[in-house]
């Protein structure tokens, strides 16, 4: 009798155990739920910020689309330049302690031949000028790296590119840390000519222009663009302030497509820089 009871009770215990066991399980499996469920959100706000970076090439124009880790790149193989290059800029981003003396300009192998190479700037007097900075991508090596892919790349003057296309860069990075997160997208503009400028042996087409456009969606959605010749003289970045529907005519890009067309409408008419100010 005592045995018996011995044994029922070791049983019930046993039992016990293994609910015990299942519900720890059972929390296991309920937490990579959780877990993978945060991930696809976090993956559908990452594609949502895609569509808002993703811009409207013209059509006709070559365009290979490629995603780094911190940018979006248009390619155009005729050019060997980039057609447009967006990012996000995060206030967590315009901070970071990659340092850019340790990378190298490379060719970017992800794109047919011919394309730009190093050698294609040497002696010919153009920067190898960065589209989306180095400097907005000092939280990561990944994405420090990718910034020096010659499909972020085009030839840009030299007091350009120190000066006053710097001067923008780092004013970008103040309204990110001010506001919180930007949108920025930027480029070559090329006007129609017979004979338009080229530099190295694959001949990489040197921009008469640069645009740049800057989008903000907090506390109001708004935007910001500037046009830059590409030339030494000096050129302020508050000067060179225009409207996105102007670099989109310049272009032909229609910027930021997946915004409510009334939202977009109304932003990309607007050119005012006190709207910034004081927030």
């Amino acid at each position: 009798m005592k045995r018996n009871l011995f044994l029922l009770i070791a049983g019930l215990v046993v039992v016990a155990a293994c609910r015990q066991s299942d519900n720890r399980v059972q929390a296991f499996v309920d937490t990579s739920k959780t877990t993978t469920e945060a991930a696809n959100a976090k993956a559908d706000r990452e594609d949502n910020t895609t569509d808002i970076l993703m811009q409207r090439t013209p059509k006709g124009m070559p365009d290979k689309v490629l995603r780094r880790t911190a940018y979006t790149t248009s390619y155009n193989y005729e050019t060997r330049c980039p057609n447009w290059v967006a990012w996000t800029l995060t206030r967590d981003h315009t901070y970071g302690s990659q340092q850019r003396s340790n990378e190298r300009f490379e060719e970017d192998t992800d794109v047919k031949t011919p394309r730009a190479t190093f050698q294609d700037f040497y002696s010919s007097r153009y920067d190898r000028g960065h589209m989306c900075p180095a400097g907005d991508n000092k939280w990561s090596r990944e994405a420090m790296t990718e910034t020096f892919l010659l499909t972020n790349i085009c030839p840009q003057n030299h007091g350009l590119n120190k000066e006053d296309w710097n001067d923008l860069e780092i004013q970008c990075r103040t309204w990110a840390r001010r506001y919180g997160e930007l949108t920025i997208v930027c480029g070559p503009i090329f006007d129609d000519d017979d004979q338009p400028r080229t530099i190295g042996r694959n001949k990489v087409r040197v921009p008469d222009r640069f645009f740049k456009v800057v989008y903000c969606a907090e506390p109001q959605p708004r935007t910001l663009a500037f046009v830059f010749r590409n030339n030494g003289q000096p050129q302020p970045w508050r000067r060179q302030l225009t409207t996105v529907d102007e670099v989109e005519a310049l272009t032909g890009i229609n910027f930021f497509p997946a915004l409510p067309n009334a939202v977009e409408t109304r932003i990309e008419a607007e050119a005012d820089l006190d709207d910034w100010k004081g927030r």
